[in-house]
């Protein structure tokens, strides 16, 4: 479904200021998997689903989803596919439009925008049943625009737009770290509810350990730059929190025997 091969992506390369933030990332995903992908800040978990979605090319290796190759495709062309939901909840959004033609342009994503069309009688009663389920309050208020909203409701009209046309791939990016832990666990409710219903293929990053046990069938850790961990459905049946947490510990630990050798090999040199 969605492979990525030995994918490289350096920042501000040969410069003092470089950073390769993916080093030789190979992950094969499969159709209807629902992955938590987790890591330390700056482990390239956030650079891996940019690369996914389009927001910079690969310097090296290949992106493939359902046979067709991204890895030059431009990012609005890839947005057919892939739907998306970012951390900040005002990303993803036009602030000025109302819930009714932010939607309708969610709907009619990939296609000619004709608003008024998308606005009619029918789309509109549409609009107000899907607004509804996600239990907002905001069904009589479609004609509001979608920037006076809360982060809470502005996340969920997000997944919803993101989800409307049941992408291939939904990828999420920490989408509920900007939100209270009361709100938060509304979203990633509703989250589960969308993506079980229409058997979503989804990537979601996140920082919550206790969401990457509780959510989906995988769980990918990343870290400094590489896969680190791949857990599959199997095990991770069994995952609790404090076992991800001695994976971390034993990625440190590797981290810290790494320097050290390579400090004694320097020394021998010196």
């Amino acid at each position: 479904m969605l492979k990525i091969e030995n994918i490289y992506k350096a920042f501000n390369p040969n410069t003092a200021n470089e950073v390769r933030a993916l080093k030789g990332v190979t992950i094969d995903i499969q159709e209807g998997d629902f992955v938590c992908v987790l890591g330390t800040n700056g482990s390239g978990k956030s650079t891996l689903l940019n690369a996914v979605a389009g927001s910079f090319y690969v310097d090296h290796g290949s992106i493939n989803l359902n046979g067709v190759d991204l890895t030059k495709m431009p990012e609005y062309k890839r947005a057919s596919q892939i739907g998306r939901v970012f951390q900040n909840p005002f990303s993803g959004t036009a602030p000025d439009m109302t819930i009714a033609e932010n939607i309708a342009i969610a709907a009619k994503r990939g296609k000619t925008k004709d608003l008024k069309k998308a606005l009619s009688g029918n789309r509109v009663s549409e609009f107000v049943g899907a607004v509804s389920s996600l239990k907002m309050g905001l069904e009589d208020r479609l004609e509001n625009p979608i920037g006076k909203l809360s982060g809470g409701q502005r996340q969920a009209l997000t997944l919803l737009m993101a989800t409307w046309l049941k992408p291939e791939l939904l990828l999420l990016d920490e989408h509920t770290a900007a939100l209270d832990p009361k709100t938060a666990a509304k979203v990633i409710e509703l989250t589960k509810a969308i993506i079980e219903r229409d058997q979503l293929t989804t990537l979601m990053v996140t920082h919550s350990m206790q969401q990457a046990v509780n959510l989906g069938n995988r769980i990918l850790m990343m870290h400094n730059g590489k896969l680190a961990y791949d857990i599959s459905s199997d095990e991770k049946k069994h995952l609790r929190v404090k076992d991800l947490y001695a994976l971390f510990d034993e990625i440190r630990k590797k981290e810290q025997m790494d320097e050290s050798v390579a400090n004694i090999i320097s020394e021998q040199y010196i």
